[in-house]
Formats: C-alpha cells, structure tokens, sequence
C-alpha cells in the first residue's frame, strides 16, 4: 500500500516465470541453473511474500519445468515441461510437493512465444488455450481441457512436411540417457547409404523438441541427408543434475554424447558413416568448432556464431555473467578452466573443411571469435571460409540473410559429403 519496494530473495540461480499466490502470501517461479527469460527451464520453487528461503517443490524433477501459473481451487500450481525431448504437462501442490502428470506428447506447445513449452490456462484450469506442432503437424491454435483439445485454426491443415519420418533415440552416455531426434530425407534411397548431418542446438542449457520446420529441414529435404538432432549432457528435458553435468566440463562430456549418438544414427537408419558432417549456431557453433580439434569423424563442418577462445570471450560479449556459475570463477581467477574448453589451444588438430559465419553486430558471441578460429584455419591451410553478416545481430533478421545463409551451409556439405 506504500509503495515500498524491498527485496524477499536473493537468488543463487537464475530464475523465470515469477507468480504470485491466488492469496498474494508467496511467489512461484522457476530456478536453475540457466533459467533466464525468455528460454527458461528449472525446478519449481516457492518464496513467502515476507522474504526468506526459497522452498524447493520438485526437486528430483526428471523433466525442466518451462512455465507455470497458480490454479486456485483447490490450490496447486500447473507447469508446462520439456521431459525426453517431448512436452508435458503437470501440476505440483504447494503444500507437499506431489507432482501428478497431466499430459504428454511428442511435439511442441506454446503459447505464443518464441523458445518456452507453455499454455494459456482459464482462471480455474479447466480449459487451455495453446499452439500445437510438431515434425509432421504445422502449428495450430487449439482449445479446450488439457488433452482433450479441439482444433480451432486450420490455416495450415494442407501442408504436408517435405523430409521424411522423424524418430526419437536413445544411447548411452554413461551415468546418462542421452536422446536425440533423427530426422530421415524425404525419399532416402533403399540402396545407397545417405550423408548425415549434426545439428547441435544453442545454449547450453536448451533442447529440441519436435517442431516444424525440423530443424535442419532444409537439407534433409533438398539434398537427401539424415539430419541427428541431439540432446547431450546440458539440456534441458532430464532435470537440473543433467543440466548440471556440463560445469567445469565444456565441449568433453557433451561432445562424447554427440560422438556416441552418431553411433546410434549409423545403427539405425542407412547412413554412410564416412560422410558426416557438423553445423550449430551459438554454443552449438562453439561445439562446431571444438568437434573439428577433437576429432576426424566430420567430413565438413559450419561453425555458426561460435567461440573459439573463453578467456578473451569473457572480456568481448555483452552477456559475460551467465558463465560464473558455469566455469566456477572468473577468467581471472581461474584461466585454466577457460583454456581447457577453447578451441583455439587445439587448433592445429584441425584438418575438417570449416565454414565460419557470423553476424556483424552480434554481443552474444562477437565476431573476433569467428575471426580468430578463421584465419587460424587459414594459417594452418585448412580449407576455411569466413562470412560477415551485415547489421546483424545473434538472431538474424533479414530474410534474405537467412536464405543465404541456408543455401551457404548447403552448399558447404554438399561441396564435402556428396
């Protein structure tokens, strides 16, 4: 009634989806290790109105909570998920933490925004509003109760997906189940064995769940290559110990994931293991470019918005306080732990053909890193490219940009595995 503002946590996480109680008395939001907005995934913790510690409802949650809103009667809190690669839904009570599944499916839903699972709920929860789609489904706006939805738009019922079957797999990665999304050509050939490409997501903390287009579908349905969609040791979708599993560990753990999963591709669909080859944007152009120092199983690769360096990264972005918590200190504190995931201080294992392409104005991963990787490879005469685009940040905008940076990556495997 004042007006006062005063602080009632101080958070050792990141945190998203802050909501008030029905009664006003607490917060629900949800924490993680990389739970900021608008890509947010977690574990769902309370925090009284007064202040105080946070309360933990879920902590052994075997999924990422990705949204959530307070239903009233009787009091539980409804959360959307990323679980396996999947979407879910589910509801947690305040009171004992007892978390009962309400749905689950193999595609994604939002409500309306870019990157989180969500829904738009009525005030008592009874009925649902969302965006469905999916790798054979163009998204939708549907309604009703949850899992009893009726279609309401049909804007896109005639299209059809111009790549193949899409299946989900599963391998081993130690202590963890990693699974991925493998998504076949439209037509592959009963009688050749196609090329394979490895699209690594961003991140870390993010994942993939079936949406459309799939990703990597325009090489899948122009060229005739199976595209691996992983999602390794980081992501969301197997809870916050998983999420956990690459601190202190950059492009190690993760990498041997997505080395082992293209194992599994070669097993289980008519793919040449000698044509294979890796793209990604973000960290997955830092994977992109730690792969090629680690390994010659990629034939080619496309390094998109990478990271060649984490000791000058650190000085460089615009975004330098997500990676404490990752790394453990600063790069002035403890070097070593930066230098140990850098791309650049392997850079003369290097021998995989590497386009490098980058936006010019982008502070998430600036252009010195494309640079530097760039004419590391050119010193050394590995084959190499380097493309700048103009005014554009870590998100294009341009279409035009964006078709040409489609028809460059395409042209890169096509030129290396075909």
């Amino acid at each position: 009634r004042s007006g006062e503002a005063r602080s009632i946590l101080k958070p050792a996480m990141q945190i998203g989806m802050p909501r008030w109680s029905p009664d006003g008395t607490a917060v629900a939001f949800i924490g993680g290790l990389m739970s900021d907005e608008p890509i947010v995934g977690g574990e769902i913790f309370v925090v009284s109105a007064e202040g105080g510690e946070a309360r933990n409802l879920t902590p052994d949650l075997p999924a990422s909570a990705t949204w959530l809103a307070w239903l009233a009667s009787p009091e539980r809190i409804l959360f959307a998920e990323q679980i396996d690669g999947e979407s879910g839904i589910a509801t947690v009570a305040p009171g004992d933490g007892r978390v009962e599944q309400v749905w689950r499916g193999a595609e994604t839903i939002t409500a309306g925004g870019a990157f989180s699972i969500g829904l738009s709920p009525s005030r008592d929860g009874r009925m649902t509003a969302l965006i469905r789609h999916s790798f054979r489904n163009a998204p939708e706006v549907w309604a009703g109760p949850i899992g009893a939805w009726r279609q309401v738009t049909r804007t896109n019922d005639a299209v059809r997906p111009p790549w193949g079957e899409a299946r989900s797999l599963h391998w081993s990665g130690g202590r963890w189940e990693i699974q991925g999304w493998l998504i076949a050509p439209l037509h592959p050939s009963p009688e050749t064995r196609a090329p394979l490409i490895v699209l690594v997501h961003g991140g870390p903390v993010g994942a993939v769940t079936p949406t459309w287009p799939a990703p990597g579908s325009s090489l899948a349905l122009a060229a005739g290559y199976f595209v691996l969609v992983p999602n390794p040791r980081g992501s969301l979708g197997k809870g916050e110990a998983f999420v956990r599993a690459v601190v202190r560990d950059f492009g190690h753990g993760d990498l041997d994931d997505i080395l082992n999963g293209v194992d599994e591709a070669v097993r289980s669909a008519p793919i040449d293991p000698q044509r294979v080859g890796i793209t990604g944007w973000s960290y997955g152009g830092f994977m992109t470019m730690w792969a090629v120092t680690r390994t010659e199983r990629f034939r080619a690769a496309v390094a998109g918005a990478g990271v060649a360096n984490w000791q000058s990264y650190y000085g460089q972005n615009g975004i330098d306080q997500w990676m404490i918590p990752f790394f453990g200190a600063s790069v002035y504190d403890d070097p070593k732990i930066y230098a140990r995931s850098s791309p650049i201080n392997f850079v003369k294992n290097v021998r995989t053909p590497t386009l490098v392409l980058v936006g010019e104005r982008d502070i998430e991963c600036p252009p010195p890193q494309s640079f530097e990787f760039y004419k590391a490879l050119k010193t050394l005469g590995v084959e190499t490219g380097l493309v700048v685009y103009p005014d554009e940040g870590h998100i294009f905008t341009d279409p035009g940009h964006r078709r040409d940076r489609l028809a460059r990556i395409a042209a890169w495997f096509d030129a290396h595995l075909r």
